[in-house]
């Protein structure tokens, strides 16, 4: 068979999967406006349409300079900031180039580490602990946003529900590296994992850049786009129908504490669940009202978090990872990893709540 009928026959295959999404979807968003009584056309455009739309054009611009970075040959040079970490935890210079572009974009960081993989230069265990890691750069990608939100609504509080959440990152990605170290076998020496500077980076070779890029890209966009599009259309949907809803007050009823008034708990946990800087302006608001002390405001706030994680992953997380990863890869990576999460907090929270 010539290349060009090998071609045909690859655009064929991502084409047929992507109409049977893209009518899957369809179907769905049909199904909610006669359904749901108070979903409309107008929201649909605005509430569902614009920020997918928004969504591929983050995974897509992820995705290329992924791509680039790869194909540039700039591992070793980006993977310098935490080689010392990275080869402690015995992940190498592809994990910890993936953690340095993790600090500008979840995304990219996700889609280098999957291509790292099929390509045989790393793990599937090393791939899964690296985007465990990478959940601390992520702490400080957000940061900027989240912390000048924060504070002014809820102040000391506020402060101190940032530094147990950084201490539960910080504790999380000290036993990953405990646990690469000890579990994972030690690295192989190639250049790829070379610890030293002098070895020269290739030159990158930008035909060859965009050979990859018009080989690879429009594969992995359309794969992606398979998976991301549906699922992330039935969630809306589901939203819209009141299912997160009803998800999020039978959190908040399961939740019985001697610590604050139960009142107060469940408006904050709510609030919380419901939208990620309503839950801080109820709490400084009952904080300032005197109903809540500092410590009980923390506490609600770091309840609140918990609870509201599986809401935030099915909602904003899950079409994300599926797209990137695979369904089940996926969906084990984001329930490993906010699982993980939840525990550290738990366990640093419970540290605070004894000794402050």
């Amino acid at each position: 068979m010539s290349k060009s009928a090998t071609a045909k026959a690859d655009e064929k295959k991502q084409i047929r999967p992507l109409l049977i999404s893209l009518g899957i979807s369809l179907i769905m968003i049909s199904a909610g406006l006669i359904l749901v009584d108070t979903l409309r056309p107008i929201q649909i455009a605005s509430r569902l349409l614009w920020p997918l739309i928004r969504l591929m054009v983050f995974i897509t611009l992820g995705l290329f300079i992924g791509q680039i970075i790869e194909a540039a040959g700039w591992i070793k040079t980006m993977a310098v900031v935490a080689r010392p970490l990275f080869r402690f935890g015995r992940l190498g210079n592809h994990c910890s180039a993936a953690f340095t572009a993790a600090f500008f974009s979840g995304v990219t960081a996700n889609a280098m580490l999957l291509d790292f993989w099929k390509e045989g230069h790393i793990t599937r265990s090393q791939l899964f602990l690296s985007n465990f890691i990478n959940q601390l750069p992520a702490f400080f990608l957000h940061l900027p946003t989240t912390f000048f939100i924060v504070v002014p609504l809820t102040g000391w509080a506020g402060g101190l529900y940032f530094l147990i959440t950084f201490l539960a990152v910080i504790l999380r990605t000290i036993l990953f590296m405990v646990y690469g170290r000890l579990r994972l076998p030690p690295l192989k020496k190639t250049p790829e994992n070379a610890d030293d500077s002098r070895i020269k980076a290739k030159k990158p070779d930008y035909s060859d850049i965009a050979k990859r890029l018009k080989s690879r890209l429009p594969r992995r966009i359309a794969r992606i786009t398979v998976y991301v599009v549906p699922i992330y259309t039935l969630v809306f949907i589901l939203n819209a129908a009141g299912l997160f809803k009803l998800l999020r007050e039978a959190l908040a009823g399961y939740v019985v504490t001697s610590i604050m008034p139960m009142e107060s708990l469940s408006v904050i946990v709510l609030s919380f669940a419901a939208e990620f800087t309503s839950g801080f302006a109820a709490a400084g608001a009952l904080l300032e009202a005197g109903v809540l002390t500092i410590k009980q405001t923390v506490m609600a706030l770091l309840i609140g978090n918990v609870l509201a994680f599986p809401v935030r992953a099915l909602r904003h997380q899950l079409p994300r990872y599926i797209g990137i990863f695979s369904p089940r890869m996926g969906t084990q990576i984001l329930l490993m990893g906010q699982g993980f999460r939840v525990a550290s907090i738990i366990v640093v929270g419970i540290v605070y709540y004894w000794i402050g």
